[in-house]
């Protein structure tokens, strides 16, 4: 489901008349130009929705001008820029950017693609916002708690630049959707932190002959690149598949907020580049193009080493229409921490580490810690129910996946794993006396 939002929809609403789609929510080419004076109109257009009744034409006039100054006087300190300029401006008003992702990378990358002046900005993400978001997504606000990331970032973009437009697709990114939204844009940006949902997008705009700016970040860590797969090499070219050993999120393994501000703005930077540079590398911007760019915060180290295309890549070597997209295994079933009640007859799996376990667990559960089922199914305690939980509610869905390989039935993971049983006991997890 897709929203949209401009401070013209906001205006015309409230006078009580009807608005028209905005000239820079169409699917512009990205790489033509039109003449200063048409580009003009098309922003004149944009905010100035149809009437039956139009405002005598000097008015007409005076709103134009009065915009079109603002416009220029916003974007004056990059327009003076002998990359970006007037024409490189016009680029940008017409280009259309989406972000998959509105989180810790997704909301600094946001930010800088509406200062800049990106004429339409797509926003998917099917999350919540949660308090614990906040420390590094910087798009929001304490009252958007419990709201939709992607509708509360479509706000807060059009208020904070009225020239744009930003649409709101509160979805989560499969391999039946992906294709059919990237192509109505002209690059994609993943601001994702699932390793399958970042394969996925990788072999999407492969599909959709769209280019990517990938990221992604831990800790104090972080690497951004951009893919093409027409002209270099995507991100299978790097990593052919997925590990089969899970990997951690920074729910898991935690993050500086500042890291993904750094990563996420220069998402931003490529795409901007991307756009004027018409996707070409020029001598003027050196885009990240069959390059990867790393940092390690806490020495503040970076540097960008070359990425060659493999010439048996699963995704480059073939042609788009050949591309098959990955599907994601069935979700697996949860419990809320409030129902375990309810399931006084599962056993419970602590599927943590050794050093988590001893710290606490829950009363009653078995420790089984992932790595172990990684190596070969455990032999458990038969039982109608089994209910899986680790930190944060990530390890327990690829345990419970791996015991339903296995041949057990009926297993759960504990949504939000044990710290959402701290939050809902209001106490520190129970150990057996």
């Amino acid at each position: 489901m897709a929203r949209s939002c401009s401070r013209a929809d906001k205006r015309s609403a409230s006078a009580g008349v009807d608005s028209v789609d905005a000239p820079a929510a169409q699917a512009y080419p990205l790489y033509s130009l039109s003449s200063g004076h048409a580009f003009e109109q098309s922003i004149y257009r944009k905010f100035h929705p149809l009437q039956e009744r139009r405002p005598p034409l000097a008015i007409v006039a005076s709103k134009r001008d009065n915009f079109l100054m603002n416009s220029k006087e916003r974007y004056a300190r990059q327009t003076i820029l002998p990359e970006v300029g007037e024409a490189g401006q016009e680029r940008l008003a017409r280009a259309r950017v989406l972000v998959v992702g509105a989180g810790a990378l997704g909301t600094p990358a946001l930010y800088y693609l509406a200062a800049a002046g990106v004429g339409s900005i797509g926003i998917a993400d099917d999350d919540v916002l949660e308090l614990s978001n906040l420390h590094r997504q910087i798009l929001y606000r304490s009252g958007d708690i419990g709201r939709s990331k992607a509708d509360a970032a479509t706000e807060r973009l059009v208020e904070f630049n009225p020239d744009i437009h930003a649409e709101a697709h509160r979805l989560r990114v499969t391999a039946d959707n992906a294709v059919a939204l990237f192509r109505g844009y002209d690059i994609v940006l993943d601001a994702t932190d699932r390793l399958a949902t970042k394969f996925l997008i990788n072999d999407a705009c492969a599909k959709a002959e769209r280019p990517l700016v990938h990221a992604a970040i831990l800790g104090f860590e972080a690497r951004v690149a951009v893919f093409d797969a027409r002209r270099g090499p995507c991100l299978r070219c790097l990593f052919p598949a997925p590990p089969d050993t899970p990997t951690l999120t920074c729910a898991e393994a935690g993050v500086i907020g500042a890291v993904p501000g750094m990563a996420g703005s220069l998402q931003a930077l490529e795409a901007i580049k991307w756009v004027l540079a018409a996707g070409a590398r020029t001598a003027a911007l050196q885009g990240l193009l069959g390059r990867l760019w790393l940092m390690d915060g806490r020495r503040l180290e970076t540097r960008v080493v070359e990425l060659p295309r493999d010439p048996v890549c699963p995704i480059c070597r073939h042609d788009p229409v050949d591309i098959a997209l990955p599907r994601e295994a069935p979700p697996v079933r949860q419990v809320a921490p409030d129902e375990l009640d309810h399931y006084g007859d599962a056993l419970l799996l602590d599927v943590r580490e050794e050093e988590e376990w001893n710290a606490g667990h829950l009363e009653g559960a078995v420790h089984c810690p992932l790595s172990h089922l990684m190596e070969g199914a455990p032999q458990l305690p038969e039982r109608e129910r089994y209910i899986a939980y680790c930190a944060h509610g990530i390890r327990s869905e690829t345990a419970a996946r791996l015991l339903g390989e296995a041949g057990y039935r009926n297993v759960f993971s504990l949504a939000g794993g044990i710290a959402a049983v701290r939050g809902d006991a209001g106490k520190p997890a129970r150990t057996p006396e």
